[in-house]
């Protein structure tokens, strides 16, 4: 049966709901959220801001973001989180134990970052990036089974995925907001030391967590990792499970989630370059993003989360879609005006897009799993819909910098962004085609 599915019960009212939100593992899953994203924009787009700022090309920052392919082929190892224990480690559980030895590579590999700074060359500093790239992307495979399976039905697994994504981009806003004001002040190695001191947030979250029994009973139905058998079904299982299950429209699904994120991914390494060269400053940049992003990112999550009740999911991944192309398109206003007025006015309008179509994506993922494949069929969901925008974006520097001679190099990002705007029309259309089979499946 899939992960998020239930028997017939009773609508629960919005007091027991918010009851909930006082249960122990919300609170460990808003702490593991944010673990799972304060790696993230310290090998991307806050990585690039530090390399501009010490004169890196935009050529060599767009390439060296493709240590993020770390994220977009997790699934390849995603069935050996599944189905092995952590050797030393695996007395915690397996969720537990690979989320604890990931959070302490990641450790490793940002203060590595700190270390060697850019002085030791793009080559070291970039190998550290991989290195924490790497471990989050890890990470984030055992976090995402740990949320689904820890949930006892599908209302939780809600529950689950909206505190995750509220400690997700709240490490988000500290990546991108507070580690820029302090970068002003001491310096960007020693901010990225203190970020690798906030891991220790998700560190306390992954001892004080429960291991999850709820696919233990599935799971002790397969045969042995060692066997044949055993290795297939770790292997192979999970995507004959999946479509055995929706068909040839599983197809659609993935493709419909691989160009789900386009307007965002394309330009990420360009975000922070693009503030450097309007000649924003670092305390304009971070004052905004931790007002206006902070705001209206919860704002965006809580508006997700009504749309996904009361509209359905294909109307709110719609919504999200449509969000999100504007958004992006919204930062060529920029090249015209780049006063804080209008970098508030774009910032706001992004970072709710981005609030609402995550929180939408990730619960319509979440809710395609199947128990005793959690982690490697999430693990392709979300590698899916990362892989082509991580290889995309490793060009958008080239890009920029090809557009420059005709419009300027204000004008060749204005042009940029709408044209990564324009990628939201695709899956646009797939979830229409997507929408109409779910409705022709519920009319029997």
């Amino acid at each position: 049966m899939t992960a998020a599915a239930a028997a017939p019960r009773r609508k629960r009212s919005a007091l027991e709901v918010l009851r909930e939100l006082r249960q122990p593992k919300v609170a460990v899953m808003l702490a593991l959220g944010f673990s799972s994203g304060l790696p993230f924009l310290l090998t991307a787009n806050t990585f690039g801001y530090w390399l501009r700022d010490d004169g890196t090309s935009l050529v060599a920052i767009g390439f060296i973001s493709w240590v993020g392919f770390a994220y977009a082929f997790k699934v390849y190892w995603s069935p050996l989180v599944d189905r092995i224990d952590v050797p030393l480690l695996g007395r915690l559980g397996r969720r537990r134990g690979w989320m604890l030895l990931c959070q302490l590579l990641v450790v490793a590999g940002i203060l590595g970052m700190a270390a060697v700074g850019t002085a030791g060359g793009l080559a070291a500093i970039g190998a550290f990036a991989l290195l924490t790239a790497f471990a989050s992307a890890t990470q984030d495979i055992a976090v995402d089974a740990w949320r689904i399976e820890a949930a006892s039905d599908a209302d939780e697994v809600g529950l689950m995925t909206s505190a995750a994504q509220v400690g997700y981009r709240m490490a988000l806003l500290v990546t991108d907001a507070l580690i820029i004001a302090a970068a002003a002040r001491v310096g960007w190695p020693i901010s990225y030391v203190g970020m690798a001191v906030l891991m220790t947030l998700g560190i306390v979250a992954t001892l004080f967590a429960i291991e999850p029994a709820r696919a233990d009973a599935v799971l002790q139905q397969k045969p042995p990792l060692w066997t044949l058998r055993g290795l297939a079904d770790a292997v192979i299982g999970p995507f004959v499970d999946f479509f055995a299950k929706h068909k040839a429209a599983g197809l659609v699904m993935l493709l419909m989630v691989a160009l789900y994120r386009l307007p965002d991914f394309v330009m990420g390494p360009m975000y922070n370059p693009y503030y450097h060269d309007l000649g924003l400053s670092k305390d304009t940049v971070a004052w905004v993003r931790g007002t206006f992003g902070l705001v209206t990112t919860f704002v965006g999550i809580a508006a997700a989360g009504v749309s996904a009740v009361r509209l359905g999911l294909m109307p709110t991944l719609i919504t999200g879609l449509v969000l999100e192309g504007f958004g992006t398109a919204a930062f060529a206003l920029l090249s015209v005006h780049p006063d804080t007025t209008t970098f508030a006015a774009v910032m706001a309008l992004d970072a709710f897009a981005q609030a609402f179509a995550g929180v939408a994506l990730v619960t319509y993922m979440s809710s395609l799993t199947s128990l005793g494949y959690t982690a490697t069929q999430y693990a392709m969901l979300s590698s899916t819909y990362a892989v082509l925008g991580k290889f995309l974006k490793g060009f958008s520097g080239m890009g920029v910098e090809a557009l420059t001679p005709a419009y300027g190099l204000l004008g060749a990002y204005a042009a940029a962004f709408i044209a990564t705007a324009l990628t939201a029309i695709p899956p646009l259309l797939l979830l229409l085609v997507l929408w109409r089979i779910q409705i022709r499946r519920e009319n029997g």
